[in-house]
């Protein structure tokens, strides 16, 4: 093609590009990511799959704990084992305290900066010196012993606590011991111990909602590729834990509502009998059926507190942790979810008057819809239960969660709140999978769990309702945050404690990231395919970042190390401008004629460049070394100046001539756009053209990633059509995220900004923009 427009296009003319300082063509946008990656090793392979030898521990806990409604004190008491699956010898374990997080002297009320500004409200004020209110918070231990009762040395550090083995632990051994502790319940809603377990007050009747999480002693996480994760808890970087099984005894006033972690093995003693019989009902129903009612609840909640005490007893099995809610203010719903393996999932939803009128029509569906959503994309939801509690904020645990959802006091609520409730009983529910099953280090990738599951909770609202007014997901949602100054951005593989915009950098970056990676870079196919292997892979296991890049290269088959590079990694952006277009005809009038130029075309000397010292130490001999004659030959033949060699030439042109039907025939339709792209955000994209002609179709045509390979920063192409294109625009479904489509279109269209709106109709009035581009347009 490039020799035929040559020949017969009537102009041709080029461009140099020159950058405004020397560099290199390309970086290493494309290059391997395989020098940042851990090497793999026999606990993890190159392909992204756990390895031939890969473990992880296994803590067991039996708890008996007591809520004092009067104290509102948790006391508790528990039997750990733990199992060291490792290859390492123990010493000593490391233990996790969260509740410290609320200690006076916590790491966590001290490490951010602090300023005064003319005017303090004040809760400002309080909170310039939070932890003068927190004297008798977090954690007592009052006894640590092993199973004899025999004390066991320990020492705290903050939010993390040192047990000291009283002798080695070898690989494939366990050990039991036993802690005794208890602690204050912080209120939760209180702006100044703000925390996600603790108690909410509610001043009709004196009734409180107690959310219990992260509330006993635990196990860190030893791991082949971390060794201890006992980073101290600030309240940011949430959890890496172990999975284990669970035997839970909970001990409540008698006329309070308890949700659980897990199966409970006793309502028929802590159950009425008309909701035991609601209970067996809930089995087999088709709607949300109410164990407890409202009126019963709003009944419960009016009479004092019970002086009897009732306990509920739980078991989890192959659970990361365990959380529980208890009240006498809730409404209980339950429904069942059939798995696609056959199982039967009890969906819940536990929920206050207040919360009623959005939670008794959408929070136990809501639940339902999730784990029918996630299980089809991911593997099958495994546990027994999944449990949404309306608690006015947002968290997750295995098979229970907490969420918004409160209607207006006289029982309305706008279509806003609706879909804000939904949408976190989605995410949180969601949060069963990433990273209650598939169980990431949340302390250390905030990203590797909140953005997956913030991916996964945009498809499940669109599949709820294709119309679902998604806030995050979409590529075009992260436009604003990704063009904002350098200075303002950090990558999303950033430690979760260092990150400036948690939302935007946790969960609408890396959604949006994946959502690309989905409808744009791979396709559905591919992706979904290589998204269920990676789920597949690391359910009920320890994956890392790049367990998942790898994964998800290896089963789709595409190289994508371009992309993690580019989205994880960097803070470039998306700013594929369209620099400049050359529309060209080829001549159908005239023909090419022939163009001799004889001195680019005389030839060395074939020994010339051969100087004589190095043709005497080569040992060389040529056979015009031997025949003089043919020295004289080779220097006074030159083919080019014979009496026949312009005629040879112009025969040769002729013959690749075409005939004036035959070139209107091929070429006569054809308009050859030549395209002038540059890089200006730094991240590198699939080019996406949508070309408007003049017989008014379109024509969406996408160019590979692969095309910034050799040059990162700008490349030009040619497109070859059979119709005069009247309009061009980049990336015109908004699916790669680019920051500024103001470049993005020719004739070259001022977007309105926010004041210019209002002028659009008179705009209309006057010149269409575009016809005066097209106006200006040369052909050369």
């Amino acid at each position: 093609m490039k020799s035929i427009l040559s020949i017969f296009l009537f102009s041709f003319s080029f461009i140099v590009s020159v950058n405004a300082q020397d560099r290199s063509n390309h970086g290493n946008k494309f290059e391997q990511l395989d020098q940042m990656f851990a090497s793999p090793n026999t606990y993890r392979n190159a392909d992204g799959a756990p390895g031939p030898e890969y473990w992880q521990q296994q803590v067991d806990y039996k708890i008996k704990c007591a809520l004092d409604v009067k104290e509102q004190r948790l006391d508790g008491t528990e039997i750990v084992t733990y199992h060291n699956n490792s290859p390492s010898t123990h010493r000593y374990l490391w233990l996790q305290l969260d509740e410290n997080e609320h200690a006076a002297d916590a790491q966590k009320h001290r490490q951010d900066p602090s300023s005064i500004s003319e005017a303090m409200s004040r809760d400002e004020l309080r909170r310039l010196e939070a932890w003068r209110e927190l004297e008798k918070y977090g954690v007592n231990i009052l006894k640590v012993t092993d199973t004899n009762g025999n004390d066991l040395n320990y020492m705290i550090n903050g939010t993390v606590m040192r047990l000291d083995l009283p002798k080695p632990l070898l690989p494939g051994e366990q050990f039991s011991f036993e802690i005794d502790w208890n602690y204050y319940l912080i209120n939760r809603m209180n702006s100044t111990s703000w925390g996600r377990g603790g108690y909410e007050f509610f001043e009709d009747h004196d009734n409180y909602l107690y959310t219990i999480v992260q509330w006993f002693p635990r196990l860190c996480v030893y791991s082949d590729f971390e060794g201890w994760q006992n980073k101290q808890f600030v309240g940011r970087g949430e959890f890496a834990v172990n999975f284990g099984n669970y035997d839970v005894e909970i001990t409540v006033p008698a006329d309070h509502m308890v949700g659980s972690t897990g199966e409970c093995q006793n309502y028929n003693a802590v159950l009425t009998p008309t909701q035991l019989e609601r209970w067996e009902q809930a089995q087999s129903a088709t709607e949300p059926l109410e164990i407890v009612t409202l009126d019963e609840a709003k009944a419960n909640e009016k009479t004092p507190v019970s002086s009897e005490m009732k306990t509920w007893r739980f078991k989890a099995e192959n659970v990361r942790d365990f959380a529980w809610t208890a009240s006498k203010k809730f409404v209980w719903d339950a429904m069942p979810h059939m798995n696609a393996d056959g199982m039967k999932v009890m969906c819940m939803s536990y929920y206050g008057k207040e919360a009623y009128p959005i939670y008794r029509k959408y929070s136990t569906k809501s639940v339902e819809h999730t784990l029918a959503t996630y299980s089809k994309y991911t593997i099958p939801y495994p546990y027994p239960v999944a449990i949404s509690v309306e608690a006015a904020n947002g968290m997750e645990y295995p098979m229970i969660c907490f969420n918004p959802g409160r209607a207006e006091e006289d029982g309305t609520y706008t279509e806003r709140a609706k879909y804000a409730a939904i949408l976190v009983i989605i995410h949180e529910v969601g949060h069963n999978y990433f990273p209650m099953i598939i169980n990431s280090d949340e302390r250390q990738w905030a990203w590797f769990d909140e953005g997956i599951n913030s991916f996964m909770q945009f498809i499940a609202e669109q599949e709820f309702d294709n119309n679902y007014p998604s806030g995050g997901g979409a590529a075009h949602t992260i436009i604003d945050y990704m063009a904002r100054p350098k200075d303002q951005l950090e990558p999303i593989m950033t430690n979760s404690e260092n990150i400036i915009d948690y939302g935007n950098n946790a969960y609408s970056k890396p959604a949006a990231a994946l959502n690309i990676l989905r409808e744009t870079i791979l396709g559905r196919e591919l992706f979904d395919f290589a998204f269920q292997e990676y789920a597949r892979r690391w359910a009920f296991k320890h994956p890392t970042p790049e367990d998942f890049f790898r994964t998800m290269e290896e089963a789709s088959g595409v190289d994508l190390d371009w992309f993690w590079r580019g989205w994880f990694y960097s803070i470039d952006a998306v700013d594929i401008s369209l620099d400049s277009i050359k529309w060209y005809k080829v001549d159908l009038e005239n023909d090419p004629t022939p163009r001799i130029d004889s001195t680019k075309q005389v030839r060395e000397k074939p020994y010339e460049h051969i100087t004589k010292k190095r043709y005497k130490e080569s040992g060389l001999e040529f056979a015009v070394d031997k025949d003089p004659d043919l020295v004289d030959f080779y220097s006074n033949y030159k083919p080019w100046e014979t009496e026949d060699s312009v005629t040879y030439n112009e025969r040769i042109i002729a013959d690749k001539l075409f005939t004036e039907e035959e070139k209107r025939e091929r070429y006569g339709n054809n308009n050859y756009y030549e395209l002038h792209f540059s890089n200006k955000g730094g991240l590198v994209m699939p080019v996406i053209i949508e070309w408007a002609f003049a017989d008014g179709t379109k024509e969406v045509e996408r160019i590979p990633v692969d095309i910034w390979r050799k040059n990162e920063f700008n490349f030009k192409k040619v497109f070859v059509k059979d119709k005069e294109v009247t309009a061009i625009v980049i990336d015109p479904y908004r699916e790669t995220a680019d920051i500024d489509e103001s470049n993005n279109n020719w004739p070259v269209r001022e977007l309105p900004d926010r004041f210019q709106v209002f002028k659009e109709s008179k705009m209309k009035e006057k010149d269409n923009p575009m016809q005066k581009a097209k106006k200006k347009v040369i052909r050369p």
